[in-house]
């Protein structure tokens, strides 16, 4: 693949906290290199911003191997840029050509407020997770790992859902904010299992209970969240829950 370097124009969000308005600002930078990841791209302008004695660019990044989900990037209009299946961390500056201009947003969302700049506060997950996606096990000897016969169809199942790794694509793309995606993975991923089974019920209402007590909008089936979605989740993951949903409580005395 041929390497070419480019000058590009940033116009990227600027937030000092969530009670400021915030707003667009423009940036320079030249000789990037096609082959640098987005991330670097922005260590690029950072250096020079602090060069010149001004405030670096505040954005979210751990991994940058695409597992943990928190280069969470709204670019030119999609959540973490242009390639499908991707994450912004390896997102490569080959997407873009020369003297292109790329818009930099945060994640949108009422659930989501801006700490600084380009970072989020996405602890709505964790409460989410903290009220259900979890299992209560009696420890002591390990048991054996193939103890337990798991229908091959679900544990390939489990499996696509645990590969969620709860960035916030899905609610960020969203028109309207909802994270009945990023829930209902977490469900299907241990209602799936025989070990999540005896929680099931109660895991998927407190779960969704928790959702909507964050401020999460509901779920109107446009399939932008699948489509955004880093991993590919598939949406059959939100009529599981739905269905685990209206069965709890059916079943659960009041």
């Amino acid at each position: 693949m041929e390497h070419y370097n480019m000058n590009l124009t940033l116009k990227v969000w600027k937030q000092k906290n969530k009670n400021d308005t915030g707003g667009f600002e423009l940036y320079q930078v030249k000789d990037i290199s096609s082959e640098m990841s987005f991330l670097e791209m922005f260590d690029v302008l950072n250096e020079q911003l602090i060069t010149e004695g001004k405030d670096p660019i505040a954005f979210d990044h751990d991994c940058r191997e695409g597992i943990c989900g928190t280069c969470s990037l709204h670019i030119n209009g999609r959540a973490h840029g242009p390639w499908t299946k991707n994450t912004t961390c390896q997102l490569h500056m080959r997407a873009f050509n020369d003297g292109d201009t790329i818009v930099v947003e945060p994640w949108r969302s009422k659930a989501f407020p801006v700490i600084k700049d380009l970072i989020v506060d996405r602890s709505a997950f964790d409460r989410v997770i903290q009220a259900g996606g979890f299992i209560s096990v009696n420890t002591g000897n390990a048991v054996d790992a193939n103890a337990i016969l798991i229908d091959k169809k679900d544990a390939d199942t489990s499996f696509n859902a645990a590969s969620c790794i709860g960035c916030g694509a899905c609610v960020a793309t969203c028109k309207n904010g909802s994270a009945m995606l990023f829930v209902s993975a977490k469900v299907s991923q241990l209602a799936l299992l025989p070990q999540g089974h005896p929680e099931k019920q109660s895991r998927v209402l407190n779960m969704v209970a928790q959702m909507d007590k964050e401020g999460f909008g509901n779920c109107t089936n446009t399939y932008a969240c699948e489509a955004e979605c880093p991993k590919g989740i598939s949406v059959s993951h939100i009529a599981r829950m739905n269905r685990e949903y209206l069965l709890a409580g059916l079943t659960t005395e009041e």
